[in-house]
């Protein structure tokens, strides 16, 4: 049985090399090249067994993806979820890398999975997983390898077993084998808002260009874990009017506006959004009723293909900026460029992470620290830059396309032609 068909037969790996066609099709690729770039260059499936507080035995499957490392080594983030496939976490790496490419940062794609409910663990038994977890991916990964980060329902913590992990394999402190980790190990407090942080900085080079600007503008997030809920805080800050917000709860909506302070406070005590009572707030307990509402921008900060061929014409705002990895997909992004309606793509709006996990890595190498403001004051240069330069290359070249086809043209280029020059293909 060939490796390929762990992954080859998984929707969301199926809609990334949709993507990667497409983006190969305008540049002109040849049919043998877009072979070797949709297949990872490494993927490694493990078991990890856990002893339970209650004694039983349980085992677990994860997986590590390596991409492509022609720019450099591989990057991405690691995720516990019940969902993970094989097929997911190797489109997520292939999404990898063409951020990073974009960005304009030395790092390749990769990224990392473990199929568990992280809730169902104590904090032992997940303390023991992610230590058996990056154990047994070790060989793997290091500083100049392959340099893990948090996803979905990982964080500084989980990087710090990991980080200790990989210290006590190896026989000294690695400071650069993961980031995001917490300050006192090397890491910078601003890792945890920067995803947000750079999708909020995304609304607001797009507002500028097709809204006039950001101020007042009606904004619905869909998902507030961390991506979705720092977006929201820094657009509340900067003058967006944020109307409505949404978590596994529900959605909740008010025309004239939320507190975005209050919701946080609230979600961070119940744990859900639909318990906040401010003002005239209306309750949706399905929470893709927020892609309807009559919004000028809409974030997807939540999980993969919530904008689909299904609701993708009751969607009224004209600017969605992806927080998500793949919120939108090929059949909805085509009936919403039809539509005029401009969307962000993620490879360019959610950057924000692995540009700040580039900036610890590269102090962590060089042994010194940045303080949380020069790091958000870099990080806000360079997306903003990068924005721009996507913008501008769409503009010139690709204005009949959705601007996913600029990003992913600009990013495979790099990619293919680093291949090229070190003689791969």
């Amino acid at each position: 049985m060939s490796i390929s068909t762990l992954y080859e037969n998984d929707p969301v790996y199926q809609q990334a090399v949709q993507q990667l066609k497409q983006s190969a099709s305008i540049l002109g690729l040849p049919d043998d090249i877009v072979e070797v770039l949709r297949h990872p260059e490494k993927l490694v499936q493990v078991k990890i067994v856990v002893k339970r507080d209650n004694g039983r035995i349980e085992t677990y499957i994860g997986w590590r993806s390596q991409h492509n490392s022609a720019l450099g080594p591989y990057k991405g983030g690691i995720r516990y979820s019940e969902n993970a496939t094989a097929g997911e976490t190797v489109a997520l790496s292939m999404w990898m890398t063409w951020k990073n490419a974009l960005a304009g940062i030395p790092y390749g794609g990769g990224k990392g999975a473990v199929r568990v409910n992280p809730k169902n663990l104590s904090q032992r038994e997940l303390e023991e997983l992610s230590r058996k977890y990056f154990a047994a991916i070790s060989k793997e990964v290091g500083p100049d390898v392959d340099i893990p980060a948090p996803d979905v329902y990982t964080n500084p913590q989980t990087m710090a077993w990991y980080f200790d992990e990989y210290s006590r394999i190896v026989g000294y402190n690695a400071w650069g084998v993961v980031t995001a980790k917490p300050p006192e190990l090397g890491g910078l407090t601003a890792r945890t808002v920067s995803t947000g942080y750079g999708v909020a900085l995304g609304v607001r080079e797009a507002a500028k260009k097709w809204l006039g600007g950001l101020q007042g503008k009606t904004v619905a997030v869909h998902g507030f874990g961390n991506v979705g809920s720092y977006a929201a805080k820094y657009l509340y800050e900067w003058g967006a009017t944020v109307v409505a917000v949404s978590d596994t709860s529900g959605v909740i909506y008010d025309p004239k506006g939320l507190d975005i302070n209050e919701v946080l406070k609230v979600k961070e005590a119940t744990g859900k959004v639909v318990n906040y009572k401010k003002g005239d707030v209306k309750v949706y307990t399905n929470d893709r009723a927020l892609f309807e509402l009559p919004v000028d921008i809409i974030v997807p900060a939540a999980v993969e293909n919530v904008i689909t061929r299904e609701n993708a014409n009751s969607i009224k705002a004209k600017l969605i900026v992806e927080g998500a990895n793949g919120p939108t997909t090929p059949e909805a992004e085509e009936i919403l460029h039809k539509k005029d309606v401009i969307i962000v793509p993620d490879i360019l709006a959610n950057a924000g992470g692995v540009v700040m996990s580039w900036i610890e890595w590269s102090h962590n190498r060089m042994g010194c620290w940045l303080t949380d403001e020069e790091a958000l004051a870099r990080l806000d240069k360079i997306m903003s830059s990068n924005f721009n330069k996507v913008f501008d290359e769409w503009e010139k070249k690709y204005r009949n396309y959705p601007m996913r086809i600029a990003a992913y043209a600009i990013a495979v280029d790099r990619v293919v032609k680093a291949m090229k020059l070190r003689g791969w293909i």
